[in-house]
């Protein structure tokens, strides 16, 4: 296991890296003469890198790289393509990639863009094939190649150079599954900040902090210890708004928001108040102007006032009007007291005199703060990666984790290898190379061989290499083939083959697959059409039978016939 050196606590953020529009670059001289130079392109599941076959350091590495997306708005109209594709271009493609894909492909090549020359192979055989020139290996070459990509892996044996297509084996588990299942771990364990825990930021986990561990259940017990937990665990820092209303908040600014708090009840108070009052003198003087037009001596107008406001008799109204009297004065003798006291004190001295009150109140308070643990929420927006880590890069070793019914990497090597002969096997294993995108992990080569040594013959050798980039060395030996093997040789389809030979058509090279041509039998007549023409095969032989047994019983029959 690698591990980054520093403190015991490792608190790491995520990138969150945007997607920028792609650069627009302009054709170099070098790639026009004096020869068009091909186009190299690693048509990934996860990402597609694209670039240029030229020597140089210009062009050493690829020019555009991007996530593969597949989309097309809803009811858009197909617009025609626009331009045509002068250089001659070398694709990647699946291994045993079906003939129907091949064919389309080679069709929107060569009729839609016009493109002169087109070279298919595999990916990972390109990545093989790159390796071993760095090796120096003798050609042609022999060995195990072990691929994992986005959404599959592979086992591919290679016998002398060539692709054994016939005992090739996938394995439908890749890097979109250990995303996957990496994020139903962290959903399921911090259950408040799963919108957080997006496809995206599980891949950054996976490429940056995942380790592929030598013996699983050796280093589940080793994650047992509370010390090597602290050591090993990554904090991941999730975005947060910082201050929340009430966490952080000290004494003095709690005393601040108690004093607005009262400052606003005391308003609210008085408003009240007035109003009521308000509403007190206003129905007091109605019952006064009632009580004016029974002195005045208006007994039927004073009568029918009484019935609007709903009262049976003077006593009655008399009695009202007492209660809204001393109401009211006792309305108008608290806005005395209250004025009084405002007056001889300034909004200063009552501030700080409340401000004394509340510090007296917030004393016990203050000092149960210094004792009660403070809530830290940037802690509580922090992701604790433990044993997630080294749990979804094992989906590859056991896929049954995530509810898959198939083979294991380590289980689908071992199937290949007793495919074949014992001497085949010990040629196979001692050339098994990794790559892959999906096989960055550290830690997987040491999986590899400690497999390996338990799966192996006692004293038997075997080696296995790991790409130097698992991600770009398929577009890396893909460039380096377009330089060994210039346009028309081996390898490479042109317009002719295309339209004499079928877009299914393949040339074989040291990195592609094997092709199969598709035998298409002439199509036959239907079993009815038969049946049919049988039938009326024979109805017209039955007739013409009939007729010649009458012609033989009545000789005279065909001369009547005529005569008439």
């Amino acid at each position: 296991m690698t591990s980054a050196t520093g403190p015991a606590c490792k608190i790491f953020k995520f990138q969150d890296v945007r997607s920028s529009p792609d650069p627009v670059f302009d054709v170099k001289s070098e790639c026009l003469q004096p020869s068009l130079a091909p186009i190299v392109v690693d048509n990934g599941s996860f990402q597609t890198r694209a670039g240029w076959a030229c020597s140089g350091d210009e062009f050493a590495c690829p020019r555009l790289v991007f996530k593969s997306v597949a989309a097309r708005s809803r009811g858009a109209a197909r617009s025609e393509t626009q331009g045509k594709v002068e250089h001659p271009l070398v694709l990647t493609e699946a291994p045993c990639n079906p003939l129907h894909c091949r064919q389309m492909m080679s069709e929107l090549l060569f009729e839609c863009y016009g493109v002169p020359q087109v070279a298919y192979g595999v990916d990972s055989l390109f990545s093989f094939y790159k390796s071993n020139m760095q090796c120096g290996l003798k050609v042609p070459h022999t060995g195990l190649v072990i691929s994992s990509g986005y959404h599959c892996s592979h086992v591919l044996p290679f016998f002398n150079g060539r692709l054994d297509a016939f005992n090739c084996k996938r394995v439908n588990v890749g890097g979109s599954h250990t995303a996957t299942y990496m994020q139903r771990l962290l959903q399921l364990k911090y259950p408040a900040h799963q919108a957080a825990i997006t496809p995206s930021r599980m891949e950054e986990l996976l490429h940056h902090h995942c380790y592929v561990a030598v013996d699983y259940q050796q280093e589940l017990e080793k994650w047992r210890s509370a010390e090597f937990y602290e050591e090993e665990v990554h904090r991941m820092q999730l975005p947060f708004s910082g201050k929340v209303a009430g966490v952080f908040a000290s004494v003095e600014e709690r005393q601040e928001k108690r004093v607005q708090q009262l400052r606003r009840l005391q308003e609210l108070n008085s408003r009240h108040r007035e109003e009521r009052f308000q509403q007190d003198q206003e129905r007091l003087d109605t019952l006064l102007a009632v009580q004016e037009l029974l002195e005045e001596g208006a007994v039927e107008q004073f009568h029918r006032r009484l019935m609007e406001l709903n009262m049976d008799s003077a006593e009655e109204l008399q009695s009202y009007i007492h209660k809204l009297s001393i109401s009211v004065e006792q309305h108008r003798l608290a806005r005395a007291e209250i004025t009084e006291l405002e007056q001889p004190m300034d909004e200063g001295d009552g501030l700080n005199q409340m401000e004394a009150d509340l510090s007296e109140e917030s004393t016990e308070p203050e000092k149960a703060d210094t004792i009660q643990p403070v809530f830290n929420m940037a802690e509580y927006h922090q992701l604790f990666v433990g044993t997630e880590r080294l749990r979804a890069p094992e989906v590859l070793f056991r896929p049954s984790l995530i509810g898959e019914e198939q083979m294991g990497l380590i289980e689908t090597l071992q199937f290949v290898l007793e495919q074949y002969a014992p001497q085949q096997q010990a040629l196979l294993a001692e050339n098994v190379f990794l790559t892959g995108g999906n096989l960055l992990y550290p830690g997987v080569k040491e999986r590899v061989e400690r497999e390996l040594l338990a799966m192996r013959p006692f004293q038997s050798h075997f080696k296995v290499s790991h790409a130097s980039q698992p991600a770009l060395d398929a577009w890396f030996g893909a460039r380096e083939w377009a330089l060994r093997n210039p346009v028309g040789s081996e390898g490479w389809i042109s317009r002719q083959d295309y339209e004499e030979k079928g877009g299914e058509y393949l040339s074989e090279h040291c990195a592609s697959n094997i092709f199969i041509p598709m035998r298409i039998s002439k199509p036959t007549q239907r079993s009815n059409e038969v049946s049919l023409a049988t039938t009326e095969h024979t109805q017209d032989v039955s007739t013409a039978a009939g007729l010649d047994s009458d012609a033989a019983h009545n000789p005279n029959s065909g001369f009547a016939g005529s005569i008439e």
